[in-house]
């Protein structure tokens, strides 16, 4: 299915909803919901077929056509179903009124009196509409010319009729039971023209067969299929007349159809059961006059199972008819002057509704032996479509989406297959359908059929649906979007994104909730395949690997909630969570990234005071991370060859930026920088990872950066020699930071410190203390 087709749907459903409330307009026949998507259905077969490079195969094409029709099933039975019908005048009262009334206005008010009756023939006629197109014979130039033509032959050169051939050319000649026949070529155009008048009958084209048959030189095979028409007289019928005069130019013709039809009726029925009579032919009878005693021929013709649907909802409409008629009595046209004085007594009302719902009951039982019947051609009876139209028709929407649900759920569909995207796309058009129009259907069975197809469109690749189609899932809608867009992971950049929860916002979803769901998916994936920060402490002084997907995932799962101020208290706690883990494994770099995306709005919010106050933190120690970087880079500035202004210059620099280290640096040691509370909980241990691997580093930097700059600045070995009382302070028990055995060790720092008091002595004496009292 191309994605056009997706996007063609969405667009409708779209505007369906958006006049949701305009029960007339979704039911429009032209530009309703099920009109619209019965016409795409049936662009994209044209578009098919007329296109020379379409990779869309004939199975594909075959169930869009299926799709389109199961469509204008429901467009044309569903709209009778939602809408008051209009009080009609039964047909009792019709005839105690005018006992002459034509039998045509009597079949109207038999059809009018019964739904199911009405519901039927709409159905009929929607499989005119969608039968075969009817085949042509082939044009003839005359009336069995090839018989006529031996038969005058003969009768020219004496030498008498050719053996097996008939004597007459009426049309009862080969019906004579002596075993005679058409010239071959004369029977060929015979059953040719007898199997097109079928398909004409069962298109529900009768005006075209009639015309058909004329131009096969046969009026009175014309006349045989106009007998069928039921008999009408406007002038002498109770009706409502227009006032713009066509019903009188109609009346001025007088009557039309066959008010003998009765008798019409069981003359074919006798020539549908005459098997002297050639098969095409008894079947054509069989398909003009419909009844249970001509079943069993009408249905050796019935291929496909619309043949067989067609067939049973014939005879059942055709049977209701002519069973209400013989209760009425017929009227005058059917009884004659009897019926006017022998008129019979009116049932009750309550007989009435028994004999209806009898009636119903054995229709049901019908067409549900429809659900098994035989197929000789094309999709079988258990086909999703077949099966769908036949519960539409039945009036049992529900079952059938349930039976659909379970089907998916069991497996017994298979994604891989061609008909399960159209399959999918169908049912959840036609769950959201019925929901708009306001018909009850099970809640469970349609989030799974919505669940199916999203997961459609997100293999089809279409994004910008996922969000329409997820918010009618009601109260599951924000998990199911938020999955689907926990699973785009690094796919989409930040602009699509933030495009994303913009749709989400268009189609009723919560999106607050849309981004927090989506970001803890996001981080809690991440955390799983990401391993666990415990073990060794890492080492922040090589050289940091490339980032994995799954950091990089991690680092950007933070974007979701981001984008709304509404989620910046929920950012705040997650970003220090994702801070925490990168700084307690050593990715310094990942988690600076992650700080220079956040928004500053995050710095504003104070509570809770412990979050807000850990954040604080993070904003200090990369400050003065960034602060240290910058005084190695001021210090590769130096070269050999310098003047004295640029010297002087530099130098003001590099004692500038290491001033503002060695402040910031002291001021965090000094501070309760990620001190963790006593409580033991996961949050205290990370945070104490942390400050046993950035304090001894921070501190180990500070006195490295001091003592490499004695030489330009004298006192800043003073500095270093007194940061050892404040590793030493109590107070600040920085010592306890060191004591980790994987860690920058306490000895470590103090072979540093060493190495500083030496270079103290460098200026002579043997005093230690002397460049701290000095300098």
């Amino acid at each position: 299915m191309s994605e056009s087709l997706y996007s063609s749907c969405a667009d409708v459903l779209s505007v369906c909803q958006a006049a949701k409330d305009d029960l007339a307009a979704i039911l429009d026949p032209n530009m309703g919901f099920a009109p619209r998507l019965r016409q795409l259905c049936r662009d994209r077969i044209t578009e098919a077929e007329n296109s020379a490079s379409s990779d869309v195969s004939q199975e594909e094409l075959d169930i869009l056509r299926m799709e389109a029709n199961t469509w204008g099933l429901l467009q044309a039975i569903i709209p009778a179903r939602k809408t008051e019908p209009e009080p009609r005048v039964h047909p009792r009262t019709l005839l105690a009124a005018n006992p002459y009334t034509p039998t045509s206005t009597l079949a109207q008010a038999i059809m009018d009196s019964s739904v199911l009756l009405t519901e039927l023939v709409v159905v009929r006629e929607w499989l005119h509409e969608t039968a075969p197109q009817p085949q042509h014979p082939e044009a003839t130039t005359g009336y069995w010319k090839f018989t006529k033509h031996n038969v005058m032959q003969g009768l020219r050169t004496g030498s008498g009729i050719r053996e097996g051939l008939v004597k007459e050319l009426d049309p009862d000649a080969m019906n004579r039971g002596d075993g005679r026949s058409l010239a071959a070529d004369d029977a060929g155009s015979e059953k040719s023209l007898a199997q097109a008048l079928y398909s004409f009958v069962r298109a529900g084209r009768l005006d075209e067969a009639v015309e058909l048959c004329r131009k096969a030189h046969q009026p009175w095979r014309a006349a045989s299929i106009r007998g069928s028409l039921l008999f009408q007289w406007r002038a002498i019928a109770n009706e409502q007349r227009n006032d713009d005069g066509i019903d009188d130019a109609d009346d001025a013709e007088g009557w039309q159809g066959n008010p003998r039809r009765k008798l019409w009726k069981s003359t074919c029925a006798r020539a549908a059961l005459n098997p002297n009579l050639p098969d095409p032919e008894r079947i054509l009878y069989a398909a003009l006059a419909p009844c249970p005693q001509t079943f069993s021929i009408l249905k050796s013709a019935c291929r496909t199972w619309e043949d067989n649907l067609w067939a049973q909802i014939s005879i059942l409409c055709e049977e209701k008819q002519t069973a209400e008629m013989i209760k009425l009595g017929g009227g005058f046209w059917d009884g004659g002057l009897a019926v006017l004085e022998n008129m019979p007594s009116p049932p009750s009302q309550e007989e009435d509704v028994a004999e209806e719902e009898e009636w119903e009951k054995e229709a049901t039982s019908t067409l549900e032996t429809l659900g098994s019947v035989h197929v000789e051609d094309g999709p079988t009876a258990d086909h999703a479509f077949h099966v769908s139209q036949l519960a539409i028709i039945l009036d049992r929407t529900s079952s059938l989406l349930e039976t659909f649900a379970a089907g998916l759920k069991n497996g017994n569909f298979d994604p891989e297959s061609l008909e399960y995207p159209t399959m999918t796309r169908f049912f959840a058009h036609l769950c959201l359908y019925l929901r708009m129009i306001d018909i009850t259907i099970p809640p469970l069975a349609t989030q799974v059929i919505l669940e199916a197809y999203l997961q459609v469109l997100e293999a089809a690749g279409q994004r910008e649906l996922i969000a329409m189609y997820a918010g009618a899932l009601g109260d599951n809608a924000v998990e199911r979007y938020a999955m689907f867009l926990t699973s785009l992971e690094l796919t989409a950049d930040i602009n699509e994104r933030r495009l994303a929860l913009t749709r989400a916002r268009e189609h009723g979803l919560d999106v607050h909730r849309v981004a927090v769901v989506t970001a803890e998916r996001t981080i809690d994936r991440a955390f799983e395949l990401l391993p666990q920060m415990k073990g060794p402490l890492p080492s922040v002084i090589t050289l940091q690997a490339t980032p994995s997907d799954i950091e990089l995932l991690l680092l950007r799962s933070i974007e979701w909630t981001t984008f709304e101020d509404g989620t910046h208290d929920t950012a705040l706690e997650q970003a220090t969570v994702i801070l925490r883990y990168f700084l307690g494994a050593g990715r310094v770099s990942l988690a600076k990234n992650l700080m220079e995306v956040l928004p500053r709005e995050l710095a504003s919010i104070d509570q809770p005071e412990e979050r807000a106050t850990e954040y604080l933190h993070y904003r200090q120690f990369f400050t003065i991370w960034d602060s240290l970087d910058r005084v190695v880079e001021c210090q590769s500035l130096e070269v050999s060859i310098m003047n004295r202004d640029t010297r002087a210059a530099w130098l003001s620099d590099y004692k500038g930026l290491m001033d503002q280290a060695y402040d910031a640096v002291v001021k965090l040691l000094t501070s309760d920088w990620m001190m963790p509370d006593e409580t033991g909980d996961r949050r205290s241990r990370e945070l104490t990872r942390v400050r046993q691997i950035y304090v001894p580093e921070l501190v180990l930097r500070l006195h490295v950066m001091l003592y490499a700059s004695r030489e330009h600045v004298p006192e800043n070995l003073k500095r270093a020699l007194e940061l050892v009382n404040i590793v030493a302070d109590s107070r600040y028990k920085l010592y306890d930071d060191f004591l980790h055995l994987d860690g920058r060790r306490l000895g470590e720092y103090l072979d540093a410190v060493r190495r500083a008091t030496i270079a103290g002595l460098e200026g002579g004496g043997s005093d230690p203390f002397k460049i701290i009292i000095t300098l």
